[in-house]
């Protein structure tokens, strides 16, 4: 196709395409055939002069914005988003984690002192652990068991024979095996070792571990045909002796046990410094039952010797009649228990009927 058969509108456009944009060109053109300016504000004019002089205008700047002239201000992005957002938050974790640090560290001095009041009101009232020390109890208790003991128990319930119990025996019970505890001269050495005692991981050397045998007003002696120990002539088959316990036994007793006291046994025989090694002290071998400080319930160390120290059958029977009597004795306890305010409401109302009769009868 030539030139000449082109489109007059195509050659119009494409001399206009050949020329530099100039501003303003878009407006339609005014009667002197020059482009008419935008309306709202004159265009950038090279040289910075009028407004834009006054505001600073640069023209080797950036374009000028609409509207005045003025240049376009670089918008600034929200605080919160890019990276300044994420050093930010990682600003106020990494505060809030000093914080809590912080905080930790000043607290854990208040959490040790809130442990230990615990841990005393806990062993002294309701529940404690001891060390055991020496082979007394073998092999129901081993050295270096941990038992725990119920101090509430007998508030509950007397003490039954059978019960393996932890008593004081300061004073009267101090043997010549007794495991000596030597106090640290080091003010924080000796507060460890109290510690430890508390939570039995120590012995304290004066707390003794033995099996009830006899209660106040039981006879207790050895032996009969078998070697074995009776309760009131009712002989003791003992399958928790420490094995060869039997041919150890000695004879003694009889012996009535006095009231208030119980008579105690170590389970293994030969080496136990029981009631029968203690019958020329005061109580004849006997202890106190306000000594008792509660009932070995449970060994919870080491791990695979954990186990409960159960009553043991041979004791039901005892422990059954033991029983029948206090049922028995319920009700003449009741009754006297009765009998007083019953007796105070009878002469209560046999005054008043009295007093009614005086007034109703003539003068």
């Amino acid at each position: 196709m030539s030139k000449d058969e082109l489109d007059p509108r195509d050659a119009e456009i494409r001399d206009t395409d050949g020329e530099p944009d100039r501003p303003g060109s878009s407006g339609p053109p005014d009667d002197a055939g020059s482009p008419m300016p935008e309306h709202g504000g004159a265009s950038g004019v090279p040289g910075g002069s009028g407004r834009d002089a006054a505001l600073g205008g640069d023209p080797s700047g950036p374009p000028h914005a609409e509207g005045g002239g003025r240049h376009a201000e670089p918008r600034e992005e929200p605080a919160g988003t890019g990276e300044s957002a994420g050093e930010t938050m990682s600003a106020k974790n990494e505060s809030r984690g000093e914080e809590k640090t912080g905080s930790f560290w000043k607290e854990l001095p208040i959490l040790i002192v809130i442990a230990l009041v615990l841990a005393f009101v806990i062993k002294t009232w309701v529940v404690q652990a001891f060390y055991i020390p020496s082979k007394s109890m073998e092999d129901t208790l081993l050295i270096g068991d941990r038992v725990l003991v119920n101090k509430l128990v007998y508030q509950v319930r007397d003490i039954q024979r059978g019960d393996v119990v932890v008593f004081n025996g300061s004073g009267s019970w101090d043997e010549e095996n007794t495991v000596v505890v030597e106090q640290p001269a080091n003010p924080v050495s000796r507060l460890f070792t109290w510690v430890g005692q508390q939570f039995g991981v120590a012995p304290t050397g004066k707390d003794y571990i033995k099996r009830v045998i006899g209660l106040p007003g039981d006879t207790v002696e050895c032996c009969d045909e078998q070697n074995r120990v009776l309760v009131n002539g009712e002989p003791l088959d003992e399958p928790y002796l420490y094995p060869g316990s039997l041919e150890t036994h000695q004879e003694f007793g009889p012996v009535t046990v006095p009231e208030g006291r119980l008579w105690v046994m170590g389970d293994h025989r030969a080496v136990s410094y029981d009631s029968r090694m203690h019958q020329s002290d005061p109580g004849a071998g006997t202890i106190a039952e306000d000594s008792v400080v509660g009932r070995a319930f449970v060994i919870v160390w080491p791990l695979n010797r954990i186990t409960t120290l159960p009553i043991p059958q041979t004791f039901d029977r005892l422990n059954e009649e033991t029983a029948g009597a206090a049922a028995a004795a319920v009700p003449l306890a009741l009754g006297a228990a009765a009998a007083v305010p019953v007796h105070l409401t009878g002469r209560r109302v046999w005054r008043r009927a009295a007093k009614a009769d005086r007034e109703s009868s003539p003068t």
